[in-house]
């Protein structure tokens, strides 16, 4: 197979941008990123911090518009959130999908929740579903000739559309 380029403009700033030294990790990036001060959740990907419940853009997303959304506590099984918990996940969920239909134009989404490594879970202790948007066509000859996924929109671009959005 020949080697294959994508140009990806847009991607040099992420690839080049200096690393600052990271604290000691909890292994739970989704803690780790709750720990740090709110004015650092931009840098962070924290859209919102909700009472009961956070809202993170996948720093790896499957999709344009890919979210996270997780109870503020560290849990791994559905059993273990509390009433609260359940009932705010379910109403962000609920609000994204209406928020990024209307200012991304979404066709679908997917939604899921990974329990476990064996499920596919890439952090199994602390469970999150994933907010996928979907739109006709997106689906195209890049993964399955190349084995590359587009992604049409930068990350901080992302942060700024939607954050803009939440609180209408």
């Amino acid at each position: 197979m020949t080697e294959q380029h994508l140009w990806a403009p847009w991607r040099l700033s992420y690839i080049t941008r200096e690393e600052e030294p990271k604290p000691k990790s909890s292994s739970c990036f989704i803690c780790d990123h709750l720990k740090q001060p709110a004015e650092e959740d931009r840098k962070n990907l924290v859209l919102l911090r909700a009472e009961h419940c956070v809202v993170l853009l996948n720093l790896y997303p499957y999709n344009n518009g890919h979210l996270l959304i997780a109870p503020r506590s560290h849990k791994a099984q559905l059993t273990e959130l509390t009433d609260e918990e359940h009932l705010e996940g379910m109403r962000l969920l609920s609000h994204l999908t209406e928020i990024i239909s209307e200012h991304m134009d979404a066709d679908g989404f997917n939604i899921g929740l990974n329990l476990g490594r064996v499920a596919g879970a890439g952090l199994p202790g602390h469970l999150h579903w994933h907010l996928v948007p979907r739109w006709n066509g997106d689906t195209n000859f890049m993964p399955v000739i190349a084995d590359t996924k587009v992604i049409p929109q930068a990350l901080d671009s992302l942060y700024e559309l939607l954050s803009q959005n939440l609180s209408k």
